[in-house]
């Protein structure tokens, strides 16, 4: 019990030392965002995409030999010392008067993202294989820290600004470093270290699983589940506030709605991948994101095509013509004018209107089949901000769970390689949260649609299922032969 009792203990201070991490390695998403808003730096939409990106960058590059690192000298010592140092450039951040300088401390206190690489570590050696699961789902509801962020640094900006709205936020990345320093001491003074029952390898037997495509599978799911969701993170503010106007509150509220569930369903996704397996759980988690990016691709728009028009019956010539009808010669054609689109933004449905707009002129000779009114119809759809809420809210949750799912192969697979593994994979995943914004940010300048970054996403997620499927067919094939042969003899 006393063991037991211990390895909650840690796994506690792992989780939150992740939650705060992960909060301060997604601050550029609210920061950036107020300060172009606010023009106190004028960033074009791709140097913002780039310092949302870098920190996020930084954080995945070095996943890899933080991993090797925590499997060597065990998670308290690299996470205390992670956490002191991080908080450094974030006390330095208020002094950054460029771009350049801004870019070079985003990339420097962007280091704590690497937290994700020793938490796995750590946690892993403190639990049974029966547990695993679970426990690394608890810890990975850390991802809730981007939902601290997105909640509560937009208020803390309008708050810091009131009095100095040139200045004021600088004191937001000074309260950040001072959290991250107070973690750091309680992890000085309140764990014990411990590290993987391993004899001693060099660095090219610690890199060796490396060479196993299943790592390089693992880590192209978690670039969708964890790098897309954490280019999310960052991205929805500026998404919500330039598509439906919302304030940088409101935006944060609602990026918040997105960012925690995902963070705390992680914890339900470790129990589901124990319960059901790891691959039936991505089965579900690829489909469904699929599915809901496909919805998500949709924008707001406003589509002018040719609709049912007037045509001469006969030949002869135009003796009337008014807002509603056309004479020629005793007959009269019936027109529809154009009246106002009866739409509004609560719509959820594309709304259609249609009408006539006369092309000839009274005492024109027309012919038969001769147009004399040409159809236009309008379709307008103002893609429902509650619906797109919902759906980014679901795709969320549902990469929430895979998060917890691809972690739960690799104790399996490599226990004695956690870290070093765990961090690759991780070092995969981060980059797809520094290549999400700046991606988005190229799509966005060259398609001008803001949707245009779910296409990405469902790109990315059919290209994961299509190479899980194929693995596990492949295995079969190998594992039963007659079994689907039968199969395929049946289809």
């Amino acid at each position: 019990m006393g063991n037991l009792s211990q390895s909650h203990r840690i796994l506690f201070l792992n989780t939150l030392a992740f939650t705060i991490s992960f909060a301060c390695w997604t601050l550029n998403g609210v920061l950036v965002t107020f300060l172009v808003d606010r023009g106190i730096f004028n960033w074009s939409v791709v140097e913002v995409g780039w310092l949302l990106g870098l920190p996020i960058l930084s954080g995945a590059i070095f996943r890899l030999p933080i991993g090797i690192l925590t499997d060597k000298y065990g998670g308290k010592k690299v996470f205390s010392a992670l956490l002191l140092l991080c908080s450094i450039p974030l006390f330095i951040l208020p002094l950054a008067s460029s771009f350049w300088e801004f870019a070079v401390l985003s990339f420097l206190f962007g280091l704590v993202g690497t937290s994700f690489a020793v938490g796995v570590g750590y946690t892993s050696v403190w639990y049974p294989k029966e547990w695993q699961g679970r426990a690394l789902g608890i810890f990975g509801m850390g991802n809730a820290g981007a939902a601290v962020t997105t909640f509560f640094a937009p208020t803390l900006l309008n708050v810091l600004s009131k009095t100095d709205t040139e200045n004021g936020w600088k004191m937001l990345p000074v309260i950040y470093g001072v959290v991250l320093v107070l973690i750091g001491l309680l992890f000085v003074f309140f764990t014990k270290n411990k590290k993987a029952e391993t004899v001693a390898r060099s660095t090219s037997e610690l890199l060796a699983p490396l060479k196993n495509v299943r790592v390089w599978r693992f880590g192209a799911y978690y670039f969708l589940v964890f790098g897309c969701f954490v280019a999310y993170s960052q991205w929805l503010l500026p998404n919500f506030m330039n598509v439906y106007h919302t304030t940088l509150v409101m935006g944060g509220i609602f990026a918040t709605m997105f960012s925690l569930p995902s963070g705390i369903i992680r914890a339900f996704g470790g129990y589901l991948s124990d319960k059901f397996g790891a691959r039936t759980i991505m089965y579900w988690v690829l489909g469904s994101s699929i599915a809901i990016s496909f919805l998500l691709i949709f924008p707001k728009m406003e589509v002018f095509t040719t609709g049912p028009g007037v045509l001469a019956t006969n030949n002869g010539l135009v003796t009337k013509v008014s807002a509603s009808e056309i004479k020629v010669g005793e007959k009269t054609y019936t027109v529809n004018p154009k009246s106002a689109i009866a739409s509004s933004d609560a719509d959820i449905l594309p709304v259609r209107n249609s009408w006539q707009e006369i092309v000839v002129k009274q005492n024109q000779e027309v012919k038969k089949k001769e147009l004399l009114a040409e159809g236009i119809t309008r379709i307008k759809f103002n893609a429902n901000m509650w619906i797109y809420l919902v759906l980014v809210v679901l795709i969320g949750i549902s990469w929430g769970i895979g998060k917890a799912a691809v972690f739960k192969h690799i104790p399996e697979y490599f226990p004695n390689e956690v870290g070093v593994v765990g961090g690759m994979v991780g070092l995969i995943g981060g980059l797809g949260g520094f290549i999400g914004p700046i991606l988005f940010g190229y799509l966005l300048n060259s398609t001008g649609l803001w949707t245009s970054s779910w296409i990405f996403i469902f790109l990315i997620s059919v290209g994961c299922l299509l190479w899980m499927h194929r693995t596990i067919i492949n295995i079969m094939r190998e594992k039963m032969p007659q079994f689907t042969k039968g199969i395929e003899r049946n289809q």
